[in-house]
């Protein structure tokens, strides 16, 4: 999803991806205009799919990183 109004979100750490999910949700509960409801599903799409993506790069980096030190302790000759 895409919206003009949204800021870059690369500079986000994954804590204030999470707290914007959480705070998006609460709103859009609290919300009782259908219109709005559509409005705040567009940007909770949003933080959710980067939040998704952070999380599945970072456990890709550590599989990696995890491999690499098992490597280090297999001696081949």
């Amino acid at each position: 999803m895409f919206s003009p109004f949204q800021k870059d979100l690369a500079d986000c750490s994954i804590n204030e991806l999470e707290n914007k999910v959480i705070e998006l949700s609460r709103k859009y509960h609290m919300s009782m205009n259908a219109q709005v409801q559509d409005q705040i599903a567009t940007f909770l799409d949003i933080y959710k799919v980067e939040l998704h993506t952070r999380i599945a790069q970072q456990a890709l980096k550590n599989q990696n990183n995890g491999n690499k030190d098992l490597d280090n302790l297999i001696k081949v000759s």
